[in-house]
Parts: structure tokens; C-alpha cells; sequence
């Protein structure tokens, strides 16, 4: 989900709040991440008092401690940018029953949960999140969920490789050599 739609689902009208994004916002933009970035909100026990923004970057993960309002200060937020090799997660952990899915995954101290349809949202970021630790590309979209993702047929075939296109008798091209790239011929003298 976006920043923007987390805001709108805020728990409390004061955490999605102007005076608290302009804050957030600031901090966020000068770590990297892109306008209304794609992230994850733990809104913890206490969301109209403090909660936490993970958001997936290419260098690392930008997790946000937000206060939403300290008495005579206005909205804080701890901001820092974890290199990937740093970030600290557990397992992706699902349960089923009865058609219904739990799942939960922990990411720098928080645990994330949610059932069903959170749970596929839990799981498409916990999955961007590995991606990058991994060395991969972040996935550009995970506004669709697994299930989504999985019966959507893939718009792209993979390319055959010159191993099985030798073994079903296609024929592989090769790149045309120039007169300044190709080699002289043995015996030639050049």
C-alpha cells in the first residue's frame, strides 16, 4: 500500500494528520524514497500516540518512529536508513484453517500480522522486503494480492536458452562480426 492510503486508514484522525505528514514527509524524502512510497505502517497499541513506517528503498529500509504529538513540540519523528545487510527480519510465517489465512512476519523488532486478505498484503511486502535483502529488484506493484498474482498469466515467455535450443534443433543467433572486430585468419600475417 501507499503512504497516502495508509494515512486515509489511519486509526486516529491526528496520525494520518497534515501536521504529521509534513513532517514525515520531509525526513523521508531526504532519506530517498520516492513521493507516496510504497510501504508498511505499525500502527502498534497506542497508533494516536507513536507508530512506525517501514519503507522499502533500493539502499535500505527507511523506518520512521512517529510521535504524533509531543506536549509544546508538535508531531517527531526518528528517522534512519538501514543498509539491507543490516536489517533484522524472522520468518514469513503462514497458517491456514478452514479458508482463512494468518500469517506474520517480523521486521525489525515489530511484528507484522493480519488474516486473509491483510494477510496477502503482510505477505507482498514482507516478500519486497526479502527481495532486497536478497540483492533483487524490488517488485514494482503490490497493490495485487498472491492470489491475484497467481492466476494472472504471465505476459512475458522466457527467452530459450542456447542449451535448449541446441537440444530442440532451433537455431540460435549469434552477433555478426565486423571486419574491425573479426579476427585475421591463422597464416595471414596481420
Amino acid at each position: 500500500m501507499r503512504l497516502s492510503e495508509w494515512r486515509k486508514k489511519a486509526p486516529s484522525k491526528d496520525a494520518g494528520g497534515p501536521k504529521v505528514a509534513a513532517v514525515v514527509d520531509a525526513v523521508i524524502d531526504a532519506l530517498g524514497a520516492e513521493r507516496d512510497p510504497h510501504c508498511w505502517v505499525a500502527w502498534g497499541e497506542e497508533p494516536s500516540v507513536r507508530y512506525t513506517i517501514f519503507i522499502p528503498t533500493e539502499p535500505g529500509l527507511i523506518s520512521s518512529f512517529v510521535r504524533v504529538n509531543l506536549p509544546g513540540e508538535g508531531p517527531r519523528t526518528t528517522t534512519k536508513l538501514i543498509r539491507w545487510n543490516r536489517v533484522s527480519i524472522g520468518e514469513l510465517a503462514i497458517e491456514t484453517m478452514a479458508g482463512h489465512r494468518l500469517l506474520s512476519f517480523q521486521i525489525e523488532q515489530q511484528v507484522l500480522r493480519g488474516a486473509d486478505d491483510e494477510a496477502d498484503r503482510v505477505a507482498t511486502f514482507a516478500m519486497r522486503v526479502i527481495a532486497a535483502i536478497d540483492g533483487r529488484a524490488i517488485p514494482p506493484d503490490i497493490e495485487r494480492s498472491g492470489r491475484a498474482r497467481a492466476a494472472r498469466p504471465s505476459a512475458r515467455k522466457p527467452a530459450a536458452s542456447a542449451a535448449t535450443a541446441r537440444s530442440t534443433g532451433a537455431k540460435t543467433s549469434r552477433p555478426k562480426t565486423t571486419a574491425s572486430t573479426a579476427r585475421p585468419a591463422k597464416g595471414t600475417g596481420r
